[in-house]
């Protein structure tokens, strides 16, 4: 079955506008928090228990390695806890470039005498042709470059995220997310990446730059995003047009 250019483009209309169905008319609405990476970590069953009971003198000691003593680990080292991303971005960056090229020439080559064959030529030359400049060729050329860059940014958040996975090697892997609604417009922000647990502080607390192949996304969705953003039939006519 072949689809026409109208069925097509009414296809199409319909898919670019399913973004935004959400919230014509009402708020955006907020992701189901069950059936995510961090609901089926904390919903996985945990070791047993009896694997960190301890001697029965041993649990009424201060110095007790249970995490539930008083002076227990209670960073987050196994999957479905949670702990603590502080991000705080704050980076400047400068580049700046110039080149510059510059080359002249200049080739010239006369013949005034060569056994009398020049002053034969002239004879049967146009009137003002001559062969004593037989050649005479000149060039020049110059290019120059400048290019600058410059980027500041800065960002400061916290985000609760839950170890998704505790890896063979003992590296934790971390997800989380967060979403604030403020009126019509949803504030979106999630993090996944690996974690070594000695940098894990005794805050429980870990920052972003000990984050091995962090995934950082801070956005949002709603009725002042869609304005911001061009429609999907502009974007498309950027990305094929070649001028």
């Amino acid at each position: 079955m072949t689809l026409s250019r109208h069925q097509l483009l009414c296809i199409l209309l319909a898919l670019s506008a399913c973004g935004r169905a959400d919230h014509i008319g009402k708020p955006p609405s907020f992701t189901d928090s069950k059936g995510t990476p961090e609901h089926v970590a904390m919903m996985s069953q945990p070791l047993p228990e009896s694997l960190f009971e301890t001697a029965p003198e041993a649990q009424a000691s201060l110095w007790s390695k249970s995490r539930n003593s008083l002076l227990g680990d209670r960073r987050a080292m196994e999957q479905g806890d949670i702990l603590t991303v502080v991000i705080e971005i704050d980076d400047k960056a400068e580049i700046s470039n110039k080149t510059s090229r510059s080359r002249s020439g200049s080739e010239s080559m006369s013949v005034p005498s060569l056994m009398g064959i020049p002053q034969r030529l002239n004879a049967q030359l146009p009137d003002g042709a001559t062969m004593e400049d037989a050649v005479s060729i000149n060039s020049n050329s110059n290019s120059s470059g400048d290019g600058a860059v410059r980027r500041n940014e800065k960002l400061t958040l916290r985000i609760a995220a839950t170890i998704t996975e505790v890896l063979p090697n003992g590296v934790l892997f971390l997800s989380g997310s967060q979403e604030v609604r403020v009126n019509f417009e949803m504030r979106e922000l999630m993090i996944t990446g690996f974690v070594r647990p000695a940098d894990v502080s005794r805050q429980n607390e870990i920052t972003y730059d000990k984050i091995a192949s962090a995934r950082i996304s801070y956005g949002g969705r709603g009725q002042i995003t869609d304005v911001q953003q061009p429609r999907i039939g502009q974007q498309i006519v950027d990305a094929i047009l070649p001028f």
